[in-house]
């Protein structure tokens, strides 16, 4: 929704924009203030690395390091061909030949982090080799090969910060030198509606992720902002019209953007700024990623919410009946996948509220009996990441 009017975030911690909506079509002006990362009390990255490497320690016997640890690392991983560069396919779909490197790299970077040393070591050596030689570097400059590059990217930076301690400064250098030109691609603009969808949300908490582990502002500030412009977009019910209009896989389409939303609402939170807590007011109805939480539970509980959005079937995917909902999220993708995996963070975000309780609820009534529930769009093992007990 490139015209669209968007009113203004107010985040209760770090940074406040405030302003007024002047007209249903103009966009008014907005203070962008300074973001200050890494307060006391803060972190880099999606999470607490240090603190949460402390809890897995100190809790060896815990639900949570058990799914750090639940999947074997193969050493066969090590032997993977290297990919030189994602490509566009054909119809539906993205291209997914990197689906054994970002496996490989979501079940070692979760076992590093519960402190299996030999993991740590074959992470290490799998990313250095993947770097030398140059991975994806010839990814063709199209949106369906991006968006592949981006979903592989999330858990490489994620799977960087867990190590990145124990790296010498020379490992560090190679990585970084490899790492930080393919985050900064996924900035690419393609003048359509990529750039403004869910696409476009993960490839801002893919920017945001990398801004906020090297420090650098100007990335982490897109997060923020790209958070501020999600609650614009969405109606007053909490819908995404781009997303919603996707017939069947409207729901679908939903949860992947609340998914990146936590993902830049989570590194907010290293940096003292409190997007859970972020609203925005248009036509006197305040908004907030709660206010879209609530819609995606809503329309699986009573789908008829979204028929009249759904009804516009724009690319919907394998099933044509836009009547049809695809509830393929709600279970394991077969392929070790889960896409509630997000719903982990926020079972575990304080204070809960009614909304939170209900997702919570939704998680263990779908994901409980699946754990751990890994997903690139989550950055990894987000049941390692996030749970407690």
């Amino acid at each position: 929704m490139k015209n669209a009017p968007h009113s203004f975030l107010t985040v209760n911690s770090g940074i406040v924009l405030v302003a007024a909506m002047l007209s249903v079509t103009a966009l008014p002006s907005w203070t962008q203030a300074s973001v200050t990362q890494v307060a006391d009390g803060g972190y880099q990255g999606l999470f607490d690395v240090k603190a949460r490497k402390a809890f897995l320690a100190q809790n060896p016997l815990s639900d949570a390091r058990k799914a750090c640890l639940a999947i074997d690392a193969d050493a066969k991983w090590l032997n993977i061909e290297v990919i030189k560069g994602l490509t566009t396919t054909e119809g539906y779909g993205t291209d997914r030949s990197g689906n054994q490197y970002a496996w490989a790299v979501m079940v070692l970077s979760g076992r590093a982090l519960a402190g299996d040393k030999r993991a740590e070591e074959m992470l290490k050596t799998f990313l250095l080799k993947w770097a030398n030689a140059g991975a994806f570097n010839e990814t063709e400059k199209v949106h369906d090969a991006y968006y592949a590059l981006k979903r592989l990217m999330l858990p490489t930076v994620v799977a960087y910060s867990i190590i990145r301690d124990n790296l010498s400064d020379d490992e560090q250098q190679k990585l970084i030198a490899w790492i930080d030109p393919l985050v900064r691609r996924t900035d690419q603009i393609f003048e359509g509606s990529v750039d403004y969808n869910n696409h476009r949300y993960l490839a801002d908490s893919v920017l945001m992720a990398w801004g906020s582990l090297t420090g650098d502002q100007e990335l982490y500030q897109k997060g923020l902002d790209r958070f501020r412009v999600i609650l614009g977009d969405a109606r007053a019910d909490g819908s995404l019209p781009l997303e919603t209009r996707r017939g069947a896989r409207a729901l679908w389409y939903m949860r992947q953007s609340l998914t990146s939303m936590t993902v830049m609402a989570e590194i907010a939170a290293g940096g003292q700024n409190d997007l859970f807590g972020a609203t925005v007011t248009a036509v006197g109805r305040r908004k907030s990623m709660w206010t879209v939480l609530s819609y995606w539970m809503n329309g699986m509980t009573n789908p008829i919410l979204i028929n009249a959005y759904s009804a516009e079937n724009y690319i919907p995917g394998p099933e044509q009946d836009f009547m049809k909902p695809d509830f393929g999220f709600l279970e394991n993708r077969g392929n070790g996948r889960h896409y509630l995996a997000f719903l982990e963070a926020l079972a575990v975000h304080t204070p809960a509220n009614f909304i939170q309780r209900r997702a919570s609820a939704l998680l263990e009534r779908e994901g409980a009996n699946e754990r751990p529930l890994i997903d690139e769009f989550a950055g990894g093992n987000a049941t390692c990441f996030w749970r407690v007990g």
